[in-house]
Formats: structure tokens, sequence, C-alpha cells
């Protein structure tokens, strides 16, 4: 490292947790290969399963594997091949398409696929036994048992060795989703197997969720890392868990409300298309839909749940702000980075929106397509990939290294008006204050009911600065008469800038999925003085 990077790392460091840093030198002490002395035995299975949600299958054939956009032959050398990356590797062993749609027609080849697997990847050895893989794939093994498919003995045999392992390397220096992921797969075990180990998996991940639970949710539903993608990773959790605890026996009370809060957040942040925001870490593909969620917890029998009619929606525990009109729909970024000692899947994006016309996207987040530490993941997680300011070309908050975040922009003096006619709402955030010219950047929006205005106003003496519009690539603008216009399905739009404002049309990249990038366009615009006004309208063809 860089002598001049230790003031980043230890701005990093003092926000963790003192159990992040033992656990860390706990777990190079400790093997990830578990005790193969006799497994306990599994209980008898109760055939009262409730269909939990599908995935799109991911098994092509016997032998290949769709991960994200790439077809991987499961030869014995893919489970640990380095060049197809962390996260690809990891889904290779997560054995999704075991509950996939139409996963009974695939059982021989999921049958042959777990018997490979196992003679392939030795207890402790290779990608498959660190504990995140672990937790993923002993839930999916599991639900594919309780869905009436057959465990052979090896299998259930390696399953409760999994289970060992992962015991043994619980995620507590990571916390947040990993530790959470952990849980419930030996609450699974726990269930899944009889005696006392399976009861200490049982009781052990009981308390882990218990105290997570209250840790990672907050008041007004959201997760506490602030992204709409694992939100659902973690609402379907939940269902998958209320499963799991009617056909025991257990008491599932306990996770109604949290489920119904959690159901109500994420409409809150889903677009009038009915798909996740791109807040943080977020894309398509990777958690089950706002519409699968709802149907699984129909089967499960739990209340509906509906988006309030309200003007103005404030999830305030969270920092994100919905306001919705007959006609379009703008959602708004005044969060903290998240958790102060787990921030790896945020983005330096205080002060960003979102913004939906109709049931069309129009300015959207560039998403995410890759984890690691690329140049390409510090771009897209950097304020310049988001609708918002960039001062002197440094990110409001230090996104570095992938996962990790050194000085933090903290939102603050919101204000909410909402109006007969109109919702205003300003906050500012001092993730410029670093800087040499101890910049604030605050930003005011007036939304009514044909559009909304922006404007941003910078204090203190920045170097340079400049306002993000990333457009949705279904829209293509054109500069006309001082502004920018686009014609779409639903009519036009009009954003015009103050006046004599220099501004530029840009090719950037918008990535809705992993390992998907697609064309669109980005505008920036200098900010020569104190302060930008933006005003976007439409002409809608039933106006």
């Amino acid at each position: 490292m860089n002598f001049r990077d230790l003031p980043r790392l230890l701005h990093t460091v003092r926000q963790l947790r003192p159990v992040q840093i033992t656990n860390r030198i706990q777990r190079r002490l400790r093997s990830a290969t578990p005790s193969l002395s006799n497994p306990p035995v599994a209980r008898p299975q109760i055939r009262s399963w409730t269909p939990p949600i599908e995935r799109d299958p991911s098994l092509l054939d016997a032998r290949t594997q769709q991960v994200f956009q790439r077809e991987i032959p499961l030869v014995t050398e893919a489970w640990n091949d380095p060049d197809l990356g962390h996260l690809t590797r990891y889904n290779l062993h997560y054995f999704d398409d075991l509950n996939a749609a139409d996963a009974s027609d695939r059982t021989l080849w999921h049958t042959d696929l777990i018997t490979r697997w196992i003679q392939e990847n030795p207890p402790g050895v290779g990608t498959g036994w660190e504990p995140y893989p672990l937790s993923i794939r002993i839930v999916n093994w599991i639900k594919w048992s309780l869905a009436g498919h057959e465990l052979s003995d090896d299998a259930e045999r390696s399953l409760a060795f999994q289970a060992r392992s992962l015991e043994n390397q619980l995620e507590f220096h990571l916390l947040g989703n990993h530790l959470w992921a952990n849980a419930k797969a030996l609450i699974f075990a726990g269930f899944y197997f009889d005696g006392p180990e399976a009861a200490r998996w049982l009781r052990r991940g009981t308390a882990l969720l218990a105290r997570e639970l209250k840790e990672q949710i907050l008041t007004d539903g959201g997760h506490f890392e602030l992204s709409p993608m694992y939100h659902s990773v973690l609402l379907e959790d939940l269902l998958d868990l209320v499963n799991l605890f009617r056909i025991t026996a257990q008491d599932s009370e306990s996770l109604a409300a949290p489920i119904q809060s959690m159901r109500r957040w994420l409409l809150a942040m889903c677009h009038p298309d009915g798909g996740i925001s791109f807040f943080n870490d977020a894309a398509f593909g990777v958690a089950a839909t706002a519409e699968q969620i709802r149907d699984y917890a129909s089967r499960l029998q739990l209340p509906d749940v509906r988006l309030p009619h309200d003007r103005v929606i404030h999830l305030k525990d969270s920092g994100y702000i919905r306001v919705q009109f007959p006609k379009h729909v703008l959602l708004i970024d005044v969060a903290e980075i998240g958790p102060s000692y787990q921030p790896g899947h945020a983005h330096a994006d205080t002060l960003c929106f979102e913004w939906s016309y109709g049931h069309e996207r129009v300015f959207v987040n560039s998403g995410t397509s890759c984890y690691g530490t690329s140049v390409e993941r510090e771009r897209q997680r950097g304020t310049s990939a988001h609708n918002t300011v960039i001062v002197d070309d440094t990110n409001s908050s230090d996104v570095w290294s992938g996962f990790r975040v050194g000085r933090r922009a903290h939102p603050f003096d919101l204000q909410i008006q909402t109006n007969p006619d109109d919702v205003k709402i300003t906050c500012s955030h001092s993730g410029y204050q670093r800087l040499a010219g101890r910049v604030t950047h605050t930003r005011k929006w007036q939304v009514h009911g044909h559009g909304f205005s922006i404007q941003d106003d910078l204090s203190g003496r920045p170097d340079s600065a400049e306002a993000r519009f990333h457009f949705h690539p279904a829209w293509t603008f054109h500069e006309r008469n001082g502004g920018y216009e686009a014609l779409g399905d639903a009519g036009r739009i009009f954003l015009q800038l103050g006046a004599h404002q220099p501004s530029e049309l840009e090719s950037s990249s918008f990535h809705p999925r992993f390992e998907v990038a697609l064309p669109n366009q980005v505008l920036r615009v200098p900010i020569e003085g104190p302060k930008l006004i933006t005003e976007v309208s439409w002409h809608g063809k039933d106006d």
C-alpha cells in the first residue's frame, strides 16, 4: 500500500466494530475443513412445503450452467477457476437451479450435479467451502429435498459436513447480509437434522437471526445496507423461514411485522414499471421481484400490502423519499452511506435521484454490473455515475477497493414541505467539506403535477463542479432551444437549464444486470457559479 493511502485506510478501519477485527484474526487460525466424524441423521421430512419463489433456470444441460451472461462448462476445473472471477465462482456453487422454474424436469441433472460436486469439492477445499456459498447451497439443497426430491446418503453426509464447516467460520468479520445468510442456513440445517449437534445449529442460527433482525431491519422496514436488491434478498429469506417454521410447527409470528414493513418499503422503492430502483449496489436478476415476493407471501397466506397513495412517502430511517403524482414518480436519496461498519455495497450517491414518467424510467443511476476491485467497479460506485453533483473530480464519499469506504458524506438539514400543488424538498451534505474549498452541496427539489425543478447550490470555493443527469437507454435526448428534449412512447420530455448554462451530452453506459452494459446518454452540466437550476417537464400524448 502506498504511504499516501494510509489516511484512507485509517478512516475506513476506524468505523469497524471490534468483532470484525478479531474475527479476521480468528479466521486465519481456523480451518474450513470440518470434522468428518459421524454426522447427525436427518429427521423424517414433512411434505407440506409451500412452493417458494422460482428463479429462471440456469442449467442449460447436465454439464453447462449459465451465470449472468456466460455459459460455463461444469468441468472439474471450473469450480475454482480464478479466471472466472469470485462472484461467478460463487454462483456455480449456489445450486440455485435446484429450485428454479420447472426444476422437476431436471431432477436427473440435479442428482448428478450434487454427486459430482461432492466428489470434486473435498471438504474444506476451494470456493465452495467459503461461508457465503456454503450458506446459499445448504438452504438450496434442503429446499430441494422439502419439495419432494431425495438427497442420497452421501449428499446428506456432505450437507452435515457443510453445516459444520459453516458453524466454524461464521462471517462476523463482515456482518450485514452475510451473517444473516449464515444464520438462515444454520436454522435450515438445524431443522433438517436431528440430535444434539443439529439442536446447537438451530439455537445458534435462531439467536443470530433474532439479533440481526433487530440490527439490520430499520423501523421504516428498510434493510440497513440501503440496497433495494439486498433488501429483496433478505425479504425472501424471511418468507422462506416462515415456510420452514410452519412445516416444523414452530412459531413464526415474530417475523410477521418485519415482513409486512419490508414489503411496504420495497413497494416504495420500486418504479411504476414494478422493478427496483438502482441505489447503491442494485441490479435486476439477482433478487426476486416485488411481484414474485407478493405471490409467495400470498401462497403463505400473509396479508396483502399496498403502496400508500400519499404524495410523499418518507422512509425516514433509511433516508429515501418517494414523491408520486399521477403521471410521474421521483425517488430521492437523502441517506447516510449505510451502516458505518459495513458500507461494502454503498455508492457515493448522496442527493442523487431517479425519475419515471408514466411507466417509463427516464433518469437512472448507472446500476451495477460487476464486483471486485476493477476500475469499472470504482467508476460505477463513484459520484459521477449517479444523478447528482461531483466537485473537484472527487467522490462525495471515498469509495475504494471494491467494497470499502473511507470518509463519508453525511446529509443534514433535510426539509420536506407538502403544499396543495407541489412538494419542496431541501437537503445538504458534508461530503465535500473535506476538500480545500470546504464545499457544501445543497439540493432543492420542487415537484409538481407536470414536472419538477432542481436547484443545486454550492457554498465554499470549489475549483470545479458538475451536475450529471443519466438517461435511461430508451430515451435519446437532443439539444433544442437552449435545452434538451426526447420523444418516447408516452410523450415528449423537456429538460431546461438556467440561462446561458453550458452543457454537453455524452455517451455512457447503463448496467441493469451483472455483466450487462447498455449504451445511454449522460448530460454533463458544469456549475460555473454558486447555483444551477434544472427544470424537467413533458408534453404527454394524453395531455
